[in-house]
Formats: structure tokens, sequence, C-alpha cells
């Protein structure tokens, strides 16, 4: 019996732990997100890149400096999509979707978006 009680006790102190690490990883993916806006925003700038209808950035033109800072932001779009999903019980998919419909109605004149449909067009 105090075998089981202390198994349950250790069980929820690691669950206790992956959480707390889990927030911290979000607070980094955060930080690293905001950093990189001003990257973001002059290649939006530049139709280098556009908001695509999934939640993610897609290379829209041929900028060679796009790759690098496209993928790193993406990845950690799926890292903080994949955090609210699991918080909300909702998808992934679904999560970005909904981010998708926010960053193409909250984007200012002149940046690419796709639409629900896959069509792109500027703002």
């Amino acid at each position: 019996m105090k075998t089981n009680f202390l198994r349950i006790v250790f069980f929820a102190a690691a669950l206790c732990l992956v959480s707390a690490v889990r927030a911290e990883e979000v607070g980094a993916v955060k930080a690293r997100v905001e950093q990189r806006m001003p990257q973001v925003d002059a290649l939006k700038a530049k139709g280098a890149v556009g908001e695509n209808n999934r939640g993610f950035l897609e290379v829209r033109g041929g900028s060679a400096d796009a790759g690098p800072v496209v993928a790193a932001e993406n990845k950690d779009r799926e890292a903080l999509y994949t955090a609210v999903a699991q918080r909300t019980g909702s998808s992934v998919v679904n999560v970005g979707k909904k981010r998708a419909a926010s960053l193409a109605q909250n984007s200012v004149s002149g940046v690419w978006v796709q639409d629900e449909a896959g069509n792109w067009k500027k703002k």
C-alpha cells in the first residue's frame, strides 16, 4: 500500500516537472519568435514570404535568405500550435487554421496571404 502511494506521488511530481519544463520551453519558443519578427516582417514586405492558410510562412519569391528564417519560424510555430492544441484539446491543424485566419486579417497591406481555398493574394 505504501509503495503504491509513493509511486502515485512520484508520478504526480514527474507530471508537474514535465509541465513546468514545457511551460519553460514555450516561453523560449515565444522569445525566439519575438526576436525573429523583424526578419519575418522584412521578408513579408519584400514579398519573399507569405502567410499560408495553415498558419505557417511560405516562401513566395526567390530570396536566398528566406529559407532558414522560414524553417526556424515554422518549427517554432509548430511547437506553439502543439502546445495550444494540447492545452485546449484541439488539433494542431485546427489551431494553425485559426491562427492563419488571424494572421491574414491582421496583416498589413501588401503582404501575401493564402485564403482557405489555397489562392494567394496580396492583402
